[in-house]
């Protein structure tokens, strides 16, 4: 299987199935001497895991992080950083009636057409758990950017219809963790929860969109042509299990506008050049231009609901499908803290190639 490894310079390599004996990865091209906050890293984990929660799968696994090459005396030495994290709360007997079905619109059928075998036990490596690995990569990421007074902050500002209309700027974002679906507003939050409870009895599930800021990128992080730092953005979001879409500043809200609307006028505070609004997102031509990053990433309805489907045996034939196990009715709230990591691999990846790209 090709496409397990992530970035340029900072690159993250993952292994592991959802229902195998763990899931980690192999971070290359870290700094030496970054000091690991392995703590952080954990927090960083437990904000991803299942069962944090009554609106996220039950599954009761801890995400413990194991350490395994690459730091010593608590910092990088700059040789390969490997890590472990061992499943412990499988129950692959919930699977056994998908040996032969394929459930609409999963991976079941394109990972079979693909590879002549499948997984079925969760999905093996098209399992959202994969991404847990992601999160200690992105921590390690997080945790070069800190040092560069950079900060990545995702919330929830959609789940199904139920939307967060105010610009990220009004909004309290410090109080993201206080909320069960990550919602830095208590009145849309109570609805969204409300929301996926309602759908949990019904048996079905919703989806979503997670809205993500980066304050601090200085001007001229990124590559021009194919390496643009939205471009690359935008790969690392639509490789996070369920995403659909993915716009960045003004996004398709432009396509309405004339240009006398958006160009964001440049101006000078102090020693610093600026620009009155944001439209750009922070990016330009491909490159930062030190305003805030924004975008907004859609997820899709989980696709294995707990009501009856009609679906198709390997075989072809006609049959129906009801969902078993443990699965989110949303797992947007959970996606905050991937999201956060795939963007922070990015910039981090990116700040590590500008260095080398100039005297």
């Amino acid at each position: 299987m090709a496409g397990n490894t992530f970035g340029n310079i900072f690159m993250l390599t993952t292994f592991g199935e959802s229902h195998g004996p763990a899931i980690g990865g192999v971070i290359d091209g870290c700094p030496a001497g970054l000091e690991i906050d392995v703590e952080f890293i954990q927090k960083e984990l437990d904000r991803r895991r299942p069962g944090q929660s009554s609106i996220t799968s039950p599954r009761d696994e801890k995400d413990k992080v194991e350490i395994l090459s690459g730091i010593f005396e608590g910092k990088t030495t700059g040789t390969p950083i490997a890590f472990i994290i061992y499943n412990k709360n499988q129950k692959s007997k919930d699977y056994d009636h998908l040996k032969e079905l394929y459930r609409p619109s999963h991976a079941d059928f394109t990972y079979d057409k693909k590879y002549g075998i499948r997984d079925y036990r969760g999905g093996g490596r098209s399992s959202a758990r994969e991404t847990a690995a992601r999160v200690v990569g992105g921590s390690i990421a997080k945790l070069i950017l800190q040092a560069q007074d950079i900060n990545i902050q995702a919330y929830v500002s959609q789940i199904g219809s139920i939307t967060l209309e105010q610009d990220y700027k009004s909004l309290n974002l410090d109080s993201i963790e206080n909320s069960l679906v990550r919602c830095p507003d208590d009145k849309k939050g109570t609805e969204m929860i409300d929301l996926i409870e309602k759908l949990k009895n019904e048996g079905d599930s919703i989806g979503g969109t997670i809205t993500c800021i980066i304050k601090g990128v200085p001007p001229g992080i990124g590559e021009p042509v194919f390496d643009k730092l939205q471009a690359d953005l935008a790969k690392a979001m639509l490789s996070i299990n369920a995403a659909k879409g993915f716009e960045y500043g003004s996004g398709f809200e432009s396509a309405s506008m004339k240009g006398s609307e958006h160009n964001d006028t440049f101006i000078k505070e102090g020693d610093r050049i600026t620009t009155e609004t944001n439209f750009s997102g922070g990016i330009q031509g491909g490159i930062s231009n030190g305003q805030d990053i924004y975008f907004r990433v859609a997820f899709k309805p989980v696709a294995t609901i707990m009501s009856e489907q009609v679906t198709i045996d390997k075989n072809g034939n006609k049959q129906k499908l009801k969902g078993a196990g443990r699965h989110d009715v949303c797992i947007v709230p959970r996606a905050v803290p991937i999201v956060e990591s795939m963007a922070a691999l990015v910039i981090a990846d990116h700040y590590l190639r500008n260095k080398v790209s100039r005297l």
